[in-house]
């Protein structure tokens, strides 16, 4: 056990050599990643102490530990989300899992989401050796008392385990003068965090009860596609895996593109008009043409299209009833019901599209200014 010990601090010394990425989330988490190996099953416990400040009842945190098995799949895993920290006074939590021949790394911290101020200080490892004595091992910073900043806990990573240095924009991160442990605790602090409902259709207000329905749907597969792409990076949204694939951006304005003709279909019976031609025709159509024009962007541009149609949709769906949701369009034959299904089963087969290539994204290949930026840090 003492040679596991030894092997387990030096892990601590190599920080990840990683360009930070902002993103969008409800949710932030940090870390300290440890490699470990026994050869018979052990025990570890991750102790830690933590608080809660907020006025939402759904806020919450918690101290998470995870282990990653050789062949990379998942052990042991646990946030506390079955059991979350709300209490407002200093208490002490414990996470207790196992780890056996086949580990490879430990990988805990704490997590935090929604609005509000998450405390956390005095972060405990413990592992158990030969004779089933939890023996301490050394976390970096573990109280906190090398200050944070609001992009850097010192020793610690950003994201969770799965996520390399990734630095949540809608939380703010600092060091506090209250604590358990030395004169630092650490502080995350959730602001702005907008939470939607889910789970539920229909009783959208101004709606009848069918267009209410649509509404909901609508909304709730617009979301999930927003959830997808909204923290994709230039590289990402610009990948193009062969000459007859289309880029995830150019999906996305093709989404609005189909939402914008059903409207003046539905909604004024008629088609494009020359300048939505213009502005709507190479995104509807997702040939060469949208591979030539729709790079370039970051992803805000395309959601902001998107989002600026759907905003009309609602509004004028809203104006209509029922009885015309099952009016006919003589052109198709189709009721404005049917359209309007047509446009929601389009953004999910869209969606689909869109995991697809993005979990198929090879890594981006580093330059050699870079690699050579990452090397002198």
């Amino acid at each position: 056990m003492k040679k596991i010990i030894l092997f387990v601090f030096l892990s601590f010394i190599s920080a990840e050599a990683q360009t930070q990425k902002v993103i969008s989330s409800q949710w932030m988490a940090f870390r300290q990643t440890i490699d470990i190996a026994t050869p018979v099953k052990k025990k570890f416990r991750v102790i830690a102490s933590a608080k809660v400040e907020s006025d939402e009842p759904n806020a919450w945190s918690g101290v998470f530990a995870r282990v990653f098995n050789k062949n990379d799949e998942e052990g042991f895993a646990d946030n506390m989300h079955n059991r979350p920290i709300k209490s407002r006074e200093w208490q002490s939590y414990t996470v207790e899992g196992t780890i056996d021949e086949n580990s490879k790394t430990l990988v805990f911290g704490g997590v935090c989401e929604l609005n509000g101020k998450f405390y956390f200080d005095k972060f405990q490892l413990f592992i158990e050796n030969a004779k089933g004595v939890f023996e301490p091992v050394t976390i970096l910073n573990s109280s906190f008392e090398m200050p944070a900043t609001n992009t850097d806990i010192p020793k610690w990573n950003l994201g969770n385990a799965k996520q390399k240095n990734v630095k949540v924009k809608e939380f703010k991160i600092s060091s506090d003068k209250s604590g358990v442990d030395g004169k630092y605790s650490l502080l995350l602090e959730g602001s702005g965090i907008v939470i939607k409902e889910t789970g539920k259709i229909g009783n959208v207000e101004g709606a009848s009860p069918k267009i209410a329905d649509m509404i909901s749907m609508l909304e709730d597969l617009k979301d999930r596609v927003e959830e997808t792409v909204k923290n994709m990076d230039q590289y990402e949204i610009d990948y193009l895996h062969d000459e007859k694939a289309n880029r995830i951006g150019a999906l996305v304005m093709h989404l609005a593109a189909a939402e914008k003709y059903y409207q003046v279909l539905t909604f004024e019976n008629r088609e494009f008009n020359e300048e939505e031609k213009k502005k709507w025709e190479t995104a509807l159509n997702l040939d060469q043409g949208a591979r030539d024009e729709f790079k370039g962007h970051n992803i805000q541009y395309y959601l902001d299209n998107y989002n600026e149609v759907r905003a009309k949709t609602i509004s004028e769906l809203k104006k209509r009833d029922d009885a015309w949701f099952v009016q006919v369009q003589a052109k198709y034959d189709m009721s404005n019901q049917y359209c309007w299904f047509h446009v929601m089963e389009h953004q999910s087969s869209h969606l689909g599209q869109i995991l697809f290539l993005k979990k198929r994204i090879p890594p981006q290949q580093k330059t050699l200014k870079q690699l050579e930026q990452e090397i002198k840090k």
